[in-house]
């Protein structure tokens, strides 16, 4: 087992991390562009989808949704506690009956045949925690896949402003009065976090040249002193993924960088929109359209997303 998948493991199967992670669309306004984004993609490509599997389902966002349509699902996350809490939502949702879950690492697909399913889906960038095995993961995905394969990975255009921004996630808090624990610490640390901030070139060059925000070796240090670090990730260029899909045979490939529009503005502008509905759905709306044009699709906040056929 790579050393990305165990501390992977370790990290998501802490016991909150399905409650953290049912509640990100309520905490964090990036979470919302984001799956607003997806949620729009995945329900405009069913037409002729009976089966799918989500790989890295978390706590169900998405495999839920598509049960709700009717469609049967395997749900498949490397988390007890993020299986446990879907299968809570599931069962208050009433789709408990379409779907499958299933325990496993998204680097071994092998109990699955080929083209096993309609559609293939993996959001959140779980693919980028198999490192070193990002494109040998795609293209075990697509190889289950029969019709369609949509995912979103870590982006390395889009991860770099991270390294010059230490309190990046303060622009997208929805509630600073909430008890969200993150929430807290973000508000609390963000002075702090400024003052000790000193902007490296050569770590940002890094990072651009490897695709790599952490130090591995360090990373796996801390793994081996019984730490729980955050997951060793691969963030991908748009080229980079784009030409791994085709090498698979995927056609009529799409990109987009969910969050793209959002990131240009500022928090108070931010929290305003969220708390109007209208002017939210119009919003959403909007970040779709600019964050699907491919000018853009690289500076998605978190993630970038793809779309293709099975031909």
């Amino acid at each position: 087992m790579e050393y990305s998948t165990k501390i992977s493991e370790r990290m998501w199967n802490q016991p909150d991390k399905g409650e953290l992670e049912a509640e990100r669309e309520q905490t964090f306004i990036d979470d919302i562009v984001q799956k607003a984004h997806i949620e729009k993609e995945l329900l405009s490509s069913l037409d002729g989808i009976e089966t799918a599997f989500d790989g890295g389902a978390g706590s169900g966002r998405f495999s839920i949704l598509l049960a709700k349509h009717g469609i049967q699902v395997t749900h498949f996350d490397i988390s007890q506690p993020m299986i446990d809490k879907a299968r809570e939502i599931a069962e208050k949702e009433g789709v408990l009956d379409r779907i499958t879950f299933v325990r496993g690492e998204l680097e071994n697909l092998s109990a699955y045949e080929d083209k096993a399913f309609d559609l293939v889906v993996s959001f959140d960038a779980p693919i980028s925690y198999t490192y070193p095995d990002q494109e040998r993961t795609i293209k075990e995905l697509v190889r289950i896949s029969k019709k369609k394969i949509i995912i979103s990975v870590s982006s390395r255009l889009g991860a770099l402003p991270y390294l010059a921004n230490p309190i990046q996630k303060n622009q997208f808090i929805l509630d600073a009065n909430c008890d969200n624990s993150w929430v807290q610490w973000c508000i609390a640390s963000k002075d702090q976090m400024v003052k000790n901030f000193s902007f490296s070139k050569d770590k940002l060059l890094e990072t651009y040249e490897s695709g790599l925000l952490c130090d591995v070796e360090e990373t796996k240090k801390a793994y081996d002193n019984g730490e729980v670090p955050w997951s060793i990730s691969y963030h991908f260029m748009p080229d980079e993924l784009e030409n791994t899909l085709k090498e698979c045979g995927v056609k009529n490939i799409s990109l987009a960088g969910p969050g793209a529009f959002a990131r240009t503005l500022p928090n108070e502008i931010l929290v305003k929109i969220m708390n109007d509905p209208k002017q939210k759905e119009e919003f959403l709306d909007f970040c779709h359209m600019y964050d699907s044009n491919p000018y853009v699709c690289g500076m998605g906040k978190d993630n970038l997303f793809a779309k293709g056929e099975i031909v």
